[in-house]
């Protein structure tokens, strides 16, 4: 699937929600450059349209993991909303569509060489507010209407890994918005099954 058939996707599954200020936010997607940004720098999907496709690939997961929990626990169906799935999968990394620039690096060749390769760094001068909860601030101020488990979903989709463990009060926050919200393990689970499976390559499994 090429890149303007997977922003396609993306936007007919965000609209699919009927979501008080999608059309807004689609606006100002495009304006932050999330359709062409990377979803890293040095590690997975490190290429342009690489947060767009994550951002498919999550919601894919995270509908599946959806789907699968139903028959297990009928009452899924009634905590979780299908449109909360995929606002929380589809828009969980927009912190990412400004921190990362074009830049070459130097990387060794087969022959051991050293080379110029194009590739991408990180800085986080636009707006340094952290990761799962500048996306929920910046959905928010871009006119999209969003549920608490929704807000709490991307703010934790990182699990403990966006957990300052100096932090009391983020642990208990952490714990909480797990008990409360399966939406919060759905979704931090999708994300790790779309980073880890669906987006692994053979270069990769060759360097382990």
């Amino acid at each position: 699937m090429d890149r303007k058939e997977m922003k396609e996707d993306f936007l007919n599954l965000l609209r699919s929600t009927e979501r008080e200020g999608v059309e807004d936010l689609i606006e100002a997607l495009e304006e932050m450059g999330f359709f062409t940004a990377p979803a890293s720098a040095n590690h997975h999907l490190n290429v342009e349209g690489g947060l767009l496709e994550h951002s498919l690939n999550t919601c894919k997961a995270a509908l599946a993991i959806y789907e699968g929990l139903k028959p297990l626990d009928p009452s899924m169906e009634k905590e979780v909303r299908r449109d909360s799935i995929i606002l929380s999968s589809l828009l969980h990394d927009v912190c990412k569509s400004d921190i990362y620039k074009r830049s070459v690096k130097k990387r060794k060749n087969n022959v051991g060489q050293w080379e110029d390769v194009e590739g991408y760094s990180v800085s986080y001068k636009n707006f340094p507010m952290g990761h799962g909860e500048k996306s929920v601030i910046l959905l928010l101020c871009n006119g999209l209407s969003l549920y608490d488990d929704e807000m709490l979903a991307i703010r934790w989709h990182m699990g403990a890994w966006g957990i300052n463990m100096n932090s009391f009060e983020d642990q208990r926050c952490y714990d909480t918005s797990r008990k409360l919200y399966p939406l919060v393990s759905i979704i931090q689970a999708a994300d790790g099954l779309a980073a880890s499976i669906l987006e692994r390559t053979g270069a990769e499994m060759d360097e382990l």
